[in-house]
């Protein structure tokens, strides 16, 4: 009797041991690839699921987007600038099967894949063309990938340059480029400024020739503008060509009259009379001194 029981739970634990073994869960996001003595048997989808002991081996095979950053890549361009490349890639199984039967290791090969097919993309365009259409680059990246990981169960669902790395040499010859183009297009820009303001000043005199209290008015406006600031200087603006040519007259005058020679008096003025009129003064009457010896002596 003791022997029957111990054989029984013998089974017991048998059996527990083998429902243990050939149960197997799947989650929502896998499929699982089960093995029958080495043969597919098929894919199991998510939930609880049962195989054979010690006879089927179940691969769980995830089919959620998986990141792959993808390695900086020392890349020459087609005008032979050395730029260092990475790029980002999202890919996913679809073909779980196909996922574990056509390749060992399906992450692996597409890091490796995606290296070799970065560098011969970007090394077929230029560097301005590497700068400026990203989009396009990334775009036959991603076919050429996909025409690989196709066979391989995996689509490859995007592929961004994450970042393009120039020689130092290279950064400071486009930083020269572009602020030489910053002023050039500065220059333009003042240039074209220049030509509407002279076309509306021109504009602007000819209204105030058709309308000469224009002119007054806005030597009234600017008056107003200048008392806003409080300034202790008033300036009173007037037409500057009236004022020049009004100031050449005046200096025009000055010279003729300072050129001109000085008018000669005539004899009958009065003044000329008195300049020419002789004065006669009666002579002095002499003076008798007395010699020492009584003789008289007139100096």
């Amino acid at each position: 009797m003791t022997a029957l029981i111990a054989v029984l739970v013998v089974l017991v634990i048998l059996v527990l041991i083998a429902l243990a073994m050939s149960i197997r869960i799947v989650r929502q996001y896998e499929k699982g690839v089960v093995f029958r003595f080495g043969r597919i048997t098929g894919a199991r989808d998510p939930g609880l699921r049962l195989i054979i002991p010690f006879a089927d081996v179940m691969h769980h095979i995830s089919l959620r987007i998986v990141t792959m950053p993808i390695q900086s890549q020392g890349i020459i361009t087609r005008d032979n600038v050395s730029v260092d490349v990475s790029a980002v890639a999202y890919f996913r199984v679809v073909d779980a099967i196909k996922s574990v039967v056509a390749i060992e290791n399906v992450n692996s090969a597409i890091n490796q894949i995606a290296q070799t097919t970065l560098r011969k993309v970007v090394g077929r365009h230029t560097l301005d063309e590497t700068l400026s259409e990203t989009d396009r680059i990334n775009l036959d990246i991603r076919q050429i990938l996909d025409v690989t990981t196709t066979e391989w169960g995996v689509d490859v669902t995007l592929v961004e340059l994450k970042d393009i790395q120039l020689p130092d040499t290279m950064k400071r010859a486009m930083a020269k480029q572009a602020e030489a183009e910053r002023e050039k297009r500065a220059k333009i820009i003042s240039a074209q400024g220049e030509a509407l303001a002279a076309s509306a000043l021109g504009e602007a005199s000819d209204t105030m020739m058709a309308h000469p209290l224009a002119l007054q008015l806005r030597n009234l406006q600017s008056l107003v503008e200048i008392a806003v600031d409080k300034n202790s200087t008033v300036v009173f603006p007037a037409p500057l060509m009236s004022t020049i040519g009004e100031l050449g007259s005046f200096l025009s005058r000055e010279a003729t009259a300072a050129a001109a020679p000085a008018p000669h008096p005539r004899p009958d003025t009065p003044d000329t009379q008195l300049a020419t009129k002789s004065v006669h003064l009666p002579a002095p009457d002499p003076v008798h001194v007395p010699a020492p010896n009584g003789a008289t002596r007139t100096p």
